[in-house]
């Protein structure tokens, strides 16, 4: 059993929690993630690892919900108890030297870039973070990850706080005016991550994204996340998470990632509705 420590409310719907698991806080690798389980009848929900204390022994976890499980998720309070929590899964971030490198973050995926971007920094790269969201309020970590970046850009649709407009938009920008950019990484929505690779091939930059939010068992056995690489058929979870953007078939990667949505609009249906009996 793995007990919440803390808990975080970071949006309305938006949470963070720091879990004791001191096996995997041991070994845990920036890029990798873990499957958690609320109850021993509930389903297997991959999430990215968005920090780790090796001391304390804590995970750390940021989620939203949409959907039966997370909602779940959301109502433990600190000191509850999750039913499993396995890991660390998947292969780990390549960091080296590069140079300069770019880390774009979208959504929760902002929380999945931090250890990324800090291990970078420690490589002795230069490292310059943009994040965005719809408005202000969605915008997670900034502490955090101005900490570990040499530049941190935020965006937001609406104007509210940093720059208007989209992380592609300043990608574009910083992409136009510095040469020495060798590597990107971006993690958040499907459609974020593949407006970005398609923006960095014009510029002949090598970029890294996670696929993780087509995962389901997370060991391979289901073979839910295949997924194609350049032609080759790989899985996310054993495989990756991350992946050369450039490579990805991003339209079926999209339609994968959609054929499930009734039997969760169901799920989710049926369990509000238990809720309020």
């Amino acid at each position: 059993m793995y007990q919440i420590i803390k808990k975080e409310t970071l949006y309305q719907d938006i949470y963070a929690m720091w879990i004791k698991a001191p096996e995997i806080a041991r070994t845990v690798q920036p890029g990798q993630f873990i499957i958690l389980m609320t109850r021993e009848e509930g389903e297997r929900i991959p999430l990215t690892v968005a920090d780790y204390d090796r001391e304390k022994g804590l995970i750390y976890i940021v989620f939203q919900i949409v959907g039966k499980t997370t909602d779940e998720l959301s109502s433990f309070k600190e000191g509850d108890y999750l039913y499993s929590f396995i890991g660390p899964l998947g292969k780990k971030s390549e960091i080296d030297y590069f140079g300069t490198v770019v880390l774009v973050g979208g959504g929760t995926g902002i929380a999945c870039i931090h250890p990324i971007a800090r291990n970078l920094k420690k490589a002795g790269n230069k490292v310059i973070t943009i994040i965005g969201a719809r408005t202000k309020k969605l915008i997670i970590m900034e502490k955090e990850l101005r900490q570990v970046s040499d530049e941190l850009i935020i965006t937001t649709d609406d104007g509210s706080y940093g720059r208007k407009g989209f992380v592609t938009d300043a990608l574009k920008e910083k992409l136009d005016h510095d040469n020495n950019i060798k590597k990107v990484w971006t993690i958040g929505p499907p459609i974020m991550m593949k407006v970005t690779t398609s923006l960095t091939k014009a510029y002949s930059v090598d970029t890294i994204v996670s696929l993780n939010t087509i995962m389901v068992d997370g060991t391979g056995m289901c073979g839910s996340c295949r997924v194609s690489i350049g032609g080759e058929t790989k899985f996310v979870c054993t495989d990756g998470p991350e992946f050369d953007g450039q490579l990805v078939d991003w339209d079926g990667f999209m339609n994968r990632i959609g054929r499930y949505k009734k039997e969760e609009k169901e799920s989710w249906n049926h369990h509000k509705n238990q809720e309020e009996c």
